[in-house]
C-alpha cells in the first residue's frame, strides 16, 4: 500500500472520530470541548500547509505519528479524560512530544546545515545537540503556557500530587542550610481530614512541572542520538530518523547539489557539475 494511502486512511479514520465526538459533545453542550474536536481538525491540516508553502516533504509516518499524538493528547486526553483516568497517560505524551520536538528542531537545522545557501555547514554532533535544545526549549514554553492558564483562567493543566512527607529547610529551628525531614501523619483543611481521605497534602504543580520536563528530556535525547548516527550515516533509507526527519520537495526530474537541494535550472546544474569536477581536479 503507497504510503501517501496509509496517511490518508489514518487521517479518515481519526477525522471521522473527532466528527463523531464534536457532535456528542455539542448534544451534552460541552462547547469548551466542541472548541478542541475543532481545533484538533484544524491542526491536522498544518503539516499539508507546511508542505506545500514551504516546499519541503515530510514523511508519512512522520505525519500519521503527529495526528495520532494529536489526537491522543486532545481528544483522548482533554475530552475523554484519559489524563485522569490513566496515571501515565501526560507521561507518555510528553516523552513523545520531546522526542517529536527533537525530530523537527533536527529536521529544520539539517536543511539548512545542507543548503549551499550557506556557508557554515555544522558538525552531526553539534546538529544533535541544537535539535536536544530545540526540543527542551518547547517543552520549557509548553509548562509556562501550562502556569499561565492554571494562573489566569483557573484551570488544572498542571495536574496535583498529593504528598505525605515534606523536606524544607524553612522547618530547620537552627535556621540554618540543612533540611528538616517531616512526616506527615495528621492533616486538615477545612474540616476535612485530607490524610484519611487523600493520603497527603496537595502539591500543586512543581512535581507535575518537573515530571514533564524530565520525559520531555528523555525523549529529546533519544533523537538526538538518533539523529546524530543518521547524518554520520546519511542515506540509509532504512533508518529510523529517514521516517520522522522531512526533507525538501523535489520532482522525479530535479537535479540535486552537493547538499541534497534541487537545482532546476540545467544550467545552474551544469556549473555546479563542472566546479565541483575543477574542485576535484585540483
Amino acid at each position: 500500500m503507497p504510503k501517501f494511502r496509509q496517511t490518508s486512511i489514518v487521517r479518515t479514520i481519526l477525522t471521522i472520530l473527532i466528527v463523531i465526538c464534536c457532535i456528542r459533545q455539542f448534544i451534552n453542550g460541552a462547547f469548551e470541548n466542541v472548541f478542541t474536536c475543532i481545533l484538533c481538525l484544524l491542526l491536522f491540516c498544518v503539516p499539508n500547509i507546511i508542505s506545500r508553502r514551504f516546499a519541503v516533504q515530510l514523511p508519512a509516518f512522520l505525519q500519521v505519528v503527529i495526528m495520532i499524538f494529536i489526537f491522543s493528547a486532545e481528544i483522548l486526553g482533554e475530552v475523554n479524560a484519559y489524563y485522569i483516568k490513566i496515571p501515565m497517560w501526560d507521561t507518555m505524551l510528553h516523552t513523545l512530544n520531546g522526542f517529536l520536538m527533537a525530530a523537527i528542531g533536527f529536521s529544520l537545522v539539517d536543511i539548512f546545515n545542507r543548503s549551499e545557501r550557506f556557508l557554515v555547514k555544522l558538525s552531526p554532533i553539534f546538529v544533535a545537540i541544537v535539535a536536544f535544545c530545540f526540543s527542551m526549549t518547547i517543552g520549557v514554553l509548553w509548562e509556562f503556557f501550562e502556569f499561565g492558564m492554571d494562573m489566569l483562567f483557573h484551570t488544572d493543566m498542571q495536574k496535583d500530587f498529593f504528598v505525605d512527607a515534606i523536606h524544607s529547610v524553612a522547618l530547620n529551628p537552627n535556621n540554618n542550610n540543612t533540611p528538616i525531614h517531616v512526616a506527615i501523619h495528621e492533616l486538615t483543611v477545612n474540616g476535612e481530614d485530607w490524610m484519611a481521605v487523600y493520603g497527603g497534602y496537595l502539591d500543586i504543580g512543581l512535581i507535575d512541572t518537573m515530571k514533564d520536563l524530565f520525559v520531555n528530556f528523555i525523549g529529546a535525547v533519544v533523537f538526538s542520538v538518533i539523529g546524530y548516527f543518521y547524518v554520520k550515516q546519511r542515506g540509509h533509507k532504512n533508518s529510523i530518523a529517514s521516517k520522522l526527519i522531512p526533507t525538501v520537495s523535489r520532482n522525479d526530474d530535479d537535479t540535486l547539489d552537493s547538499f541534497g537541494n534541487p537545482l532546476r535550472d540545467k544550467d545552474e546544474s551544469k556549473r555546479v557539475h563542472n566546479t565541483q569536477k575543477h574542485t576535484a581536479e585540483k
